[in-house]
Parts: structure tokens; C-alpha cells; sequence
């Protein structure tokens, strides 16, 4: 065994020659490094390299840390347009490593963090990579949900409606004291809730940029990652949470909410704007426009400050996961602000 204790390698290697086919021994792990939920694994053997996501082991909560729902989605998506890695076996023996795990392909390219793409010289590049984002979303939106035989992948209809009363449960339960800026979002997005549209597409619940791979000369989107949150719901909850970032500082860079573009004069750096970019992905789409697009972006603002909260209140109970938590608390009100400057 390795210094990844998590991982009996030469129980794993056997296991994998018995499971898949083409795969061969002896094999080594590496954990890779960051916070996923789900550890994640590169794994180098004889016959290639791969990568292994296992659900953490212990007792977990019933619906947390679904590896299963991860396998049956990626699976899936295969044949259809949405770019994702193949996955080639589920182990749900838990008696093999210690936890339910599945093995899928190794992609090879490039992930970045930072929206502005810094790394990137030139302008016209950082621009058909938002454009390859936008289509890549379209992509997971469109996908046909029978044919891919996902259509109960998820509780169908009144999406917003059961995620708002989800949400404020959770805030609820979170809360440390009165935060009035909360309050009053709350007291919003329950008023305006809009009408079901009827609308119901598969949704990948955490698209962001960090969450995809490009390819080496980042003319594409090669893999769509981490669809841990994924399920049947409404497109523009996907939408409104990318957009978010577009509204934070350029400055921001505290633990929940990713690093925004507010501030930053995009056309010289090739980035769209919030307007050009929604306008990408409907002719993706080839809808004409978005209704209720302040709501769908005040509700994404509204559910991490939620989830901020969540953490800020396990940090006071000692069991956060973030040695930052109790910081992560103080990001609550100026989301919630945020949220209510959009739909003044």
C-alpha cells in the first residue's frame, strides 16, 4: 500500500482485472489535491492511467455523496453532445476499498479558476472559450432526457418552488442570529416566485468554469467534471449561478464564492459581458430570451449564502470541513445585499 492509506492497491489492482475489461496490474494512487466531496484518485497502471472517485468512507448521510448518481449520469451523456469522460465500472462492494467507487477515463487538458482566464495572452481565445461554455451548457440542457434514460433522474416541475422552501429550511436551521438582509430576500423570492414553466432539463447544479476541461489548445470543451449535484430541474438555475460570478468583485476570493468579474473592463480582455453571454447560449438554445432572469439570479445569490451559512454554523459546532469556515459566515449579508440591489 502507499502513502494514500485510503487505497489497498493490490487489492484494487486485482479487483480491477477481474472487473474491466483490458485493465492490468499492478497499479499506484495518487489523491488529487482540493476539496471535492468525493475523494478523487489518479490511478497509473500497466495498462494506462485512469481515475478513480470513491465516496469517502464511514457513515454518511442517505443522499450525500452519491458516486452511483455520478456513474449513472456520466454514463448516460456517452452518446449524446455533452462532453464528458467514459466511465468503465461502479463498484457498489463496499468490502473492495472501504466505500462504493467507480473508475473512469483519464482526460488529459487544461482546468482553470480565475474567470478573467489571465493565463490565457490572447483576447480573442478567452472569448471562444466563454463561447464553448455557453454551448457546452446548451449541450447539458438539451439533452434528451428519455432517450438518455434519465427522465427520473429528478422530481419533475415547481423546480424553484421546492428548492426555495429547501433552502430556507436549511437557512433556518443554520442561522446564528437575525440577518435582515436575509429577511428580506427570502421574503422576496417568496412573493415572485414565477409560475412552472413547465421547463425540465438535466441539470448539472455546480457549472462553473473550474469545472470544466479544456483541450490542450483550448479550442473545446473536452470534459464536463464533478456532477455530484447533478439532477432533473429548471435550465436557468444552471445559467443564473455561472452568471453570478460576472456580479462579485474581480477582488473576491473567499472560501464559498468564486472570484466575479465585476469591476474588470471585459472587452479588452475578450470576455462577454453578462448580456452578450446569456445571448450565446440562447441561440445555443435557439430560444429568443430569458423571463424572470433577475429572480433566477437573485434565488442563485440567495442559495449560497445558504449554503455559507450552513458552514459558518457547523464551524461553530467544530465539525466544518474548512479551517476558514467561521470566516465563510460574514459572506452571508453582502450576498443577500447583492441579491436585493439586482431586483430593486
Amino acid at each position: 500500500m502507499s502513502s494514500v492509506a485510503m487505497l489497498d492497491e493490490a487489492v484494487l489492482a486485482a479487483y480491477l482485472e477481474a472487473n474491466v475489461p483490458g485493465f492490468k496490474g499492478p497499479l499506484s494512487a495518487s489523491k488529487f489535491p482540493g476539496g471535492q466531496s468525493n475523494p478523487t484518485f489518479r490511478i497509473d497502471a500497466d495498462s494506462g492511467t485512469y481515475v478513480l472517485r470513491r465516496q469517502p468512507p464511514g457513515k454518511l448521510l442517505k443522499s450525500a455523496h452519491a458516486v452511483d448518481r455520478e456513474y449513472r449520469v456520466l454514463a448516460a451523456l456517452r452518446d449524446t453532445d455533452v462532453p464528458v469522460a467514459e466511465v468503465y465500472h461502479l463498484c457498489e462492494d463496499t468490502a473492495v476499498i472501504g466505500s462504493m467507487f467507480y473508475l473512469m477515463q483519464y482526460c488529459d487538458g487544461n482546468v482553470y479558476w480565475n474567470p478573467a482566464l489571465g493565463e490565457i495572452d490572447d483576447p480573442n481565445t478567452r472569448g471562444a472559450m466563454y463561447d464553448q461554455m455557453a454551448r457546452t451548457l446548451a449541450s447539458i440542457h438539451s439533452v434528451d432526457l428519455e432517450s438518455a434514460g434519465l427522465a427520473d433522474y429528478g422530481r419533475p416541475g415547481n423546480y424553484f418552488q421546492r428548492q426555495l422552501g429547501r433552502w430556507t429550511s436549511q437557512y433556518r436551521a443554520s442561522e446564528l442570529g437575525k440577518i435582515e438582509s436575509m429577511n428580506r430576500l427570502i421574503s422576496y423570492l417568496e412573493a415572485n416566485l414565477p409560475a412552472d414553466d413547465g421547463q425540465v432539463a438535466l441539470v448539472h447544479g455546480d457549472f462553473r468554469l473550474d469545472n470544466l476541461m479544456y483541450a490542450k489548445d483550448n479550442s473545446r470543451v473536452i470534459a464536463v467534471l464533478d456532477w455530484e449535484l447533478s439532477t432533473l430541474g429548471h435550465p436557468c438555475a444552471d445559467l443564473a449561478y455561472q452568471c453570478m460570478a460576472m456580479r462579485l468583485p474581480a477582488s473576491e476570493r473567499q472560501q464559498m464564492a468564486p472570484v466575479g468579474l465585476a469591476g474588470l473592463d471585459l472587452q479588452p480582455l475578450g470576455l462577454p459581458g453578462e448580456e452578450q453571454y446569456i445571448a450565446s447560449y440562447c441561440q445555443y438554445m435557439g430560444i429568443d430570451h430569458i423571463d424572470n432572469w433577475n429572480f433566477f439570479l437573485a434565488f442563485s445569490f440567495f442559495r449560497l449564502a445558504a449554503i455559507a451559512q450552513g458552514v459558518a454554523k457547523r464551524a461553530t459546532q467544530g465539525n466544518a470541513s474548512n479551517a476558514s469556515a467561521r470566516e465563510v459566515g460574514d459572506m452571508v449579508d453582502p450576498l443577500a445585499s447583492m441579491a436585493l440591489e439586482i431586483v430593486a
